[in-house]
């Protein structure tokens, strides 16, 4: 496959940033695990697509023969302890380069139409939080918080805004985060500080939010998330910040608490369709492939807004 564009993502630093023997595969390999581009080549046994077929591809590699990849659901194979990869990018030679080699037509979504840039961080910007969403409990006057809202926190606001009833409340502890937000279509932005749980449970009649999702996932915003949650709801810890939560008492009861993975590929093609209608916009920031280390800089500073996208030269 040509690549087009391909995101830059947290996830990348942490792999960056690993300690040895700290996870589950080891370099060298080529980063990247948001891509879209074309098909460029086949294989002698390669099917389903066609030279020149703008594409996506779906990133969270599984073994291919268990239930749950047959399902489409390879964020959750069966065999992944066995696998020595999380997916491409991840253990995989990923799309930072010109070209990816993806061992199976099944693992390529149409793009749809949709520019490369736009649809790249569909991938997983967008995939992660709709997957997130889709397993909430949220009916009328449901009340959600984001907890950061960088380059998947913005989507999960307008994802939430555009498949449930919820009524979304933003938390980052940047002014200019918080701003992207409101453009998403937050009702209430507040900075993180101390009190911010009291101010997330006064905008729901004093109750608390039936759901919270943590795009960080340190110490302090999962501490955030329980204090802010009411009886019966549901906290779902996204981002791997390395935060811990102690489960039992200082949850409110009936608290939910779910850690998901990425997303199904059936669920991929309904982000894709949700952006060709234009219910969805990904915020991006472009940089040539060559700039991808001041990119991966600009992302550790927190410097993005939205998704940093890197563009092979002489991409179209």
């Amino acid at each position: 496959m040509r690549v087009l564009a391909a995101g830059a993502c947290h996830s990348d630093l942490h792999v960056i940033d690993a300690a040895e023997g700290a996870l589950p595969f080891r370099p060298p390999f080529t980063l990247g695990h948001e891509i879209a581009g074309q098909v460029d080549a086949l294989g002698p046994q390669a099917t389903g697509v066609a030279v020149g077929d703008p594409v996506v591809v779906y990133g969270p590699w599984g073994c291919g023969r268990c239930g749950r990849c047959a399902a489409g659901a390879d964020n959750y194979c069966d065999r992944r302890g066995e696998l020595g990869w999380a997916g491409v990018g991840l253990g995989r030679d990923g799309g930072m380069a010109s070209h990816v080699l993806v061992p199976d037509a099944r693992h390529l979504v149409p793009a749809g139409g949709l520019s490369p840039t736009q649809a790249a961080p569909l991938t997983d910007a967008g995939l992660t939080p709709y997957h997130a969403v889709s397993s909430l409990r949220l009916g009328d006057g449901s009340c959600v918080a984001v907890v950061g809202t960088g380059g998947l926190g913005h989507l999960a606001v307008q994802i939430l805004r555009a498949i449930t009833p919820a009524r979304v409340f933003a938390v980052d502890v940047r002014e200019a985060a918080l701003e992207l937000a409101h453009e998403s279509g937050a009702e209430l932005t507040t900075l993180a500080k101390s009190d911010t749980h009291r101010t997330l449970r006064a905008a729901n009649e004093r109750v608390g939010m039936d759901a919270v999702l943590d795009f960080v996932g340190s110490d302090s915003t999962l501490a955030l998330a329980a204090a802010s949650l009411r009886a019966g709801g549901d906290l779902v810890m996204v981002g791997s910040g390395g935060g811990r939560l102690t489960v039992g008492k200082h949850l409110p009861a009936g608290t939910r608490v779910s850690v998901p993975f990425w997303g199904t590929r059936p669920e991929l093609r309904e982000v894709v369709a949700l952006a060709r209608d234009g219910r969805l916009r990904v915020a991006v920031e472009e940089f040539p492939l060559s700039a991808a280390s001041e990119a991966l800089a600009r992302l550790r500073a927190g410097a993005i807004r939205g998704r940093a996208v890197l563009v092979p030269e002489g991409a179209t």
